[in-house]
């Protein structure tokens, strides 16, 4: 993306000007989407897929103990300060880089996606249900859902 961003888009609409503090921020969100939250995010989804999978039943107390124990002394307290970061950024500014939409925004979306399927995350953090669905409502959104289709996150 950030190639992308540099290569075609002169114009800077998807990326705040270089120099600019709004530039620094995002690059620091555009890489955060794929540096430090996703991982999280991964590491949740493979801790549930293992709580679930079908296994001999002798092993199946062991695999659910070893998730329980990653999940409660790791993944989970890591990833609630993660999103809890991202909704007290968000708390402050119209988008994650300020005022303007950009790419770092489109990194942010899908884990802003993964992240909502957590119970309680919308109520608890409302600014970041109205951010992603601000995200989702935009022309761009609603053209790749229709070219690609409507996806299920957890399928």
């Amino acid at each position: 993306i950030e190639y992308l961003v540099e290569r075609f888009d002169p114009e800077h609409r998807l990326s705040p000007a270089p120099g600019t503090p709004e530039h620094l921020q995002y690059r620091y969100w555009l890489h955060y989407a794929e540096g430090s939250l996703a991982p999280l995010l991964v590491l949740s989804l493979i801790l549930s897929r293992m709580e679930t999978a079908p296994m001999p039943f002798f092993v199946k107390p062991i695999a659910k103990a070893i998730a329980g124990k990653v999940r409660a002394g790791y993944a989970g307290p890591n990833l609630d300060n993660n999103i809890r970061f991202l909704a007290e950024h968000l708390d402050k500014n119209t988008w994650f880089c300020g005022e303007q939409f950009t790419a770092a925004d489109l990194m942010m979306s899908f884990g802003l996606e993964a992240a909502s399927t957590r119970a309680g995350l919308t109520k608890t953090f409302p600014r970041l249900a109205e951010i992603l669905q601000a995200m989702q409502a935009r022309p761009a959104y609603q053209r790749a859902l229709e070219r690609g289709g409507p996806y299920n996150l957890l399928s």
